[in-house]
């Protein structure tokens, strides 16, 4: 009985059809049907009924499948093992963003992981922070940089990579130029360019007109912060950003919100603390965090 015999059988059941399992391990499909025709050999009965369209397991299948699948997962685990003795990465890491990284500098950070560990394959996305979540909870991501706007769910750690003020920003032209402070409740009745629902920077912003017992008028929605920026420059709008956006720029007019008090903005990353995680996630982790001195 060899591993692939085993892998083929459980990606043929898997996929009821031998056409796609052979697509799923790359692999041509008659050498998958000859090798779960030797594993029936040796077994001595048949694992799979093939009379119909769809490939279905025999009572023997079904009782082989879970010990199956089960042997894989222990061979995983034996080179997992070794990977991490022997300080030995390879596999994937998967990691999501936020459009409003600010001054995080995530490309360098992803350089220096694919200098030191050259055999892992990184990918990235974009994504709003309550999509990267859910990604990190249910294993899509294996870290996220998100923006924050409450406590993390059970399950996920998290840090703080950037904590700054928040501001109002209007064009240089505009009747609020002349204001240093202001408070969300004036704002109301203004045109507000903001980020979509589902960032933490319009969780944030939403939450802060709600305690300040305003309503916010959402006219404009724009993914990118910069973007937001340029339409406010260009007369469309307020808008409630980072400071460092503002202070980039130098041609808006930024003022301090002073009610309510203390309004900021957190960038974090965020990772699962629960279930399992691969060498190559792990180190990829520990090695972001070391870069942004967490």
């Amino acid at each position: 009985m060899e591993l692939r015999q085993l892998e083929y059988f459980v990606a043929v059941a898997e996929e009821a059809n031998f056409t796609r399992a052979a697509e799923r391990l790359h692999v041509a499909q008659p050498g998958v049907s000859a090798q779960i025709r030797r594993l029936e050999r040796e077994l001595g009965q048949p694992l799979l009924d093939r009379s119909a369209r769809a490939v279905r397991l025999t009572n023997v299948g079904e009782a082989a499948l879970p010990h199956a699948r089960a042997a894989l997962a222990a061979v995983a685990g034996v080179r997992q093992a070794v990977d991490e003795l022997t300080g030995l990465v390879r596999g994937q890491v998967a990691m999501g963003m936020v459009s409003s990284r600010g001054p995080v500098n995530l490309p360098d950070l992803l350089a220096r992981f694919h200098e030191r560990h050259p055999a892992v394959d990184i990918t990235l996305a974009e994504a709003t922070s309550d999509v990267l979540l859910t990604g990190v909870a249910e294993g899509r991501f294996d870290i996220a940089l998100i923006g924050v706007s409450g406590e993390p769910p059970p399950g996920i750690g998290m840090e703080v990579v950037l904590d700054e003020p928040l501001v109002a920003i209007s064009a240089p032209d505009d009747p609020l130029a002349d204001r240093a402070t202001i408070t969300l409740s004036e704002l109301e009745s203004r045109s507000l360019v903001s980020l979509p629902k589902g960032t933490g920077m319009r969780a944030i912003v939403d939450a802060a007109f709600l305690a300040d017992s305003a309503k916010p008028r959402v006219t404009l929605e724009a993914g990118d912060p910069n973007v937001v920026a340029e339409l406010v420059g260009r007369g469309l709008g307020v808008a409630v950003v980072p400071m460092s956006l503002a202070t980039y720029y130098t041609k808006l007019h930024a003022m301090e919100i002073t009610r309510p008090a203390g309004l900021r903005a957190k960038l974090a990353l965020a990772w699962r603390t629960e279930g399992p995680v691969s060498p190559a996630a792990r180190a990829f982790i520990s090695q972001a965090r070391a870069l942004l001195g967490l």
